[in-house]
């Protein structure tokens, strides 16, 4: 069994940081639900430290809510600062950017809850905004599914197996796995790059779909 911990414990980096963006929701009365997503996650469960954060947002694009903190931080008497926006493509993404911004010399990644849909005919994803359960399946291993919902506090798992996964040191996808593999086949290297860096096991099934023809071609 992996040691993982019960609960995640902040740095008081990582606290002045989540304070500030609750801070803006509140101002801007958005009623945002703020999430860090992925491989933080992950890595602060693990007792590792992390500064890869990324905020999941359910109501609002990242840019906009990049000008909500700045109003916050105007209104505080602190110094605002630019958010870079990373466009995606809007004939597969529907708009859906990400905003990237500095606060409290920490960068942060805004991005929206999401969905996940390929075409027949191709390996690029068709994005729209989706739930924290949509968001959670679409991503590659359950142990990066896992969310830390900064307005509760409490660490999410919405595939059901997330944490089970991590205690237990196993790769194992959100989704069917050779459905997984047949929608991003360089999903398969980053399982065993994973599996390595973490000395975790692969799972059957995981397994067979990396092998299969399918997959390959």
């Amino acid at each position: 069994m992996v040691m993982v911990r019960e609960s995640i414990e902040l740095t008081p980096v990582e606290k002045e940081l989540f304070d500030t963006l609750l801070a803006a929701v509140q101002l801007a009365g958005t009623g945002t639900v703020l999430r860090c997503a992925g491989g933080w996650v992950r890595d602060k469960l693990l007792g590792r430290s992390s500064s890869d954060i990324d905020i999941a947002l359910d109501n609002v694009l990242g840019k906009d809510f990049a000008e909500h903190v700045n109003q916050y931080l105007a209104a505080q008497g602190k110094a605002t600062r630019h958010a870079a926006v990373i466009q995606s493509n809007p004939e597969q993404s529907k708009h859906l950017e990400t905003a990237r911004m500095k606060i409290n010399d920490q960068w942060i990644d805004l991005v929206n809850l999401r969905s996940e849909s390929y075409a027949s005919d191709s390996r690029i994803p068709v994005m729209e905004f989706g739930t924290p359960e949509q968001d959670a399946l679409r991503r590659d291993f359950t142990i990066n599914s896992l969310f830390y919902n900064i307005t509760t506090g409490l660490v999410e798992d919405f595939t059901g197996r997330g944490l089970e996964d991590l205690r237990s040191g196993i790769m194992r996808t959100p989704l069917p796995a050779i459905e997984t593999f047949q929608d991003d086949p360089l999903r398969v290297l980053r399982a065993i790059r994973f599996a390595t860096r973490f000395n975790f096991v692969l799972e059957d099934t995981l397994l067979d779909a990396a092998g299969s023809e399918k997959v390959r071609t």
